[in-house]
């Protein structure tokens, strides 16, 4: 994942309406962040054509709407997410993908691709 590409706290926020509930129009996602975000209308559109840019979602349209889905996996987005952590605490080894056992999140298959994705040699070519 490139620097650029790296999700904000908001599009990370964004991707968990998408691993949670597959694809969804703008509409959908602002009403699922709209408590804790309290985005108008044009902040999500605006947000999501972000988000497209940056290469996290896509868009297509589905009888006039437009749809967007996640094109990261969130194991990889994760995975990348934790490796950064790691570097920042001068960990040395991968952090243990177990520590995320309690997530809502994360299911165990997850955890175990997790853990496989830390355990692996980082590359230059890993996912957003």
């Amino acid at each position: 994942m490139s620097e650029t590409a790296a999700p904000t706290d908001a599009e990370l926020d964004v991707l968990k309406c998408f691993w949670r509930d597959g694809d969804l129009s703008a509409s959908e996602v602002r009403t699922r962040i709209a408590d804790s975000l309290g985005w108008t209308s044009s902040t999500t559109r605006t947000v999501l054509e972000r988000m497209r840019a940056k290469g996290l979602i896509s868009r297509r349209d589905a009888h006039g709407v437009a749809v967007y889905s996640a094109v990261q996996p969130k194991v990889a987005v994760i995975g990348v997410m934790m490796r950064r952590l790691s570097s920042l605490l001068e960990m040395q080894g991968p952090m243990p993908a177990s520590a995320f056992s309690g997530s809502a999140l994360l299911d165990e298959d997850d955890i175990v691709a997790l853990e496989e994705a830390l355990a692996a040699e980082p590359s230059d070519e890993e996912p957003a």
